[in-house]
């Protein structure tokens, strides 16, 4: 059976193929492309399909014409946020063969001279604005394939709302055009300009900067300072102290994508670091405080998270809908306590970890009794801390309440 091929074009049409890409066209009985790209080979005799951004159509016709030769067209290099990588998936790669062009991400590197084995590089088509701009702040370089919902200037500005104002920005233009345009600028610049929908954009950092602005200088992935985080003044004191929270998340065991439930949040600042440390997952911080509830919004954006969804309601209805978590984290106090724990826990997905913070022992007891028995083996911790002061010429400890907390894996 004969192979399809999926071949790589540029806007130089058929004089920028190899002479083995020029053949196989012109051996094809059929052509699939988007209309642009046909217009280019408009001179072969084959039949040409225009199949536009419709790729199930391109499967439909590939299976329909078995046993001729077909031929794709697409832009660049096709494996490279292509339409190959779709197509060999569906059908598999023995169904095809590839030939490359040289793809538009590596002409805008070529155009500003600079090297891209050390780049991020990613669509907008297939990731959100919000995870892309978190990412860029600690890349050295970016390459972006921007779209008409995400053009240059909304990453621009999504990039100086978050206090990331260190790059260096490219615009690049319908690069192999005649009408090609590379526009470099201060992401400040780029916010308020329009550019063609056909472009790639470019970051280069600039030399000696930090990977965060001056105002999170001094802030943590995790255990930041108590004072860090607004809290309601009456409360004030009920923040779970950061040796206690640095403790807690390791013990949860987050990973970069994990879901995470903060059951009884507060003001947020489990729900915060935990968002931090899950950077491409989700935290959901749950609380029935109207005025908690809103500073775990303003803590959020103190600490440029977008990762967490608080959530205001009573436990355990307010989590109802929310997706299974990996993580929870459950804090508070009274005898109530022991039943959200217990319900918490058929939530986990297998192999999940629950984390509860007690201070009386008491509840210590209930809750361990409980996850004992709903997990088979508990881990407890008593945490004891003391923070020196100095007092003239004298260090001195002030001890903070001793806390509980007791972690739990449900089975796999």
């Amino acid at each position: 059976m004969e192979k399809v091929q999926i071949i790589g074009i540029g806007d130089d049409g058929l004089e920028g193929l190899t002479a083995a890409a020029r053949q196989r066209l012109q051996q094809a009985v059929l052509i699939l492309g988007a209309r642009q790209a046909l217009a280019a080979v408009e001179s072969l005799p084959a039949q040409k399909l225009d199949i536009g951004g419709d790729l199930e159509q391109i499967v439909r016709r590939i299976d329909a014409a078995q046993g001729k030769l077909i031929a794709v067209l697409a832009s660049g290099d096709p494996l490279f946020y292509g339409t190959a990588r779709f197509l060999c998936d569906r059908l598999g790669k023995d169904r095809f063969e590839v030939t490359p062009h040289v793809s538009s991400m590596q002409l805008a590197f070529a155009r500003v001279k600079e090297s891209w084995d050390d780049a991020y590089l990613t669509s907008l088509a297939t990731q959100p604005l919000d995870l892309v701009a978190e990412k860029a702040r600690t890349a050295t370089k970016v390459g972006l394939f921007t779209t008409d919902a995400a053009p240059p200037a909304a990453v621009a500005q999504a990039l100086l709302d978050r206090g990331i104002d260190y790059f260096t920005v490219y615009v690049c233009e319908n690069l192999g055009a005649p009408d090609e345009c590379v526009t470099q600028g201060e992401l400040e610049e780029v916010a308020t300009q329009q550019f063609s929908a056909l472009n790639v954009m470019i970051l280069v950092r600039k030399p000696g900067v930090p990977d965060r602005p001056a105002s999170m200088v001094g802030r943590r992935l995790f255990g930041n300072p108590d004072d860090a985080f607004l809290q309601s003044q009456p409360k004030r004191g009920l923040l779970t102290p950061a040796e206690v929270r640095a403790i807690a998340l390791a013990e949860l065991d987050i990973g970069r994508s994990s879901v995470v439930w903060d059951v009884g949040a507060g003001s947020g600042s489990v729900s915060i670091e935990a968002a931090q440390v899950a950077a491409a997952g989700s935290v959901y911080a749950i609380e029935m405080d109207p005025e908690d509830y809103a500073l775990i919004a303003a803590n959020s954006e103190r600490f440029g998270v977008t990762n967490l969804i608080p959530v205001l309601g009573q436990a355990p209805d307010a989590w109802q809908g929310l997706p299974d978590p990996d993580a929870i984290f459950v804090g508070g106090t009274g005898r109530h306590i022991r039943g959200l724990v217990e319900q918490a826990f058929e939530k986990l997905k297998p192999g999940g970890r629950l984390v509860a913070n007690v201070g009386s022992i008491d509840n210590l007891a209930d809750v361990r009794k409980v996850l004992h028995k709903a997990a088979g083996d508990t881990k407890v911790l008593m945490v004891n801390i003391s923070r020196g002061n100095d007092q003239l010429d004298r260090l001195r400890f002030e001890a903070l309440n001793p806390t509980f907390l007791i972690i739990a894996v449900r089975g796999k």
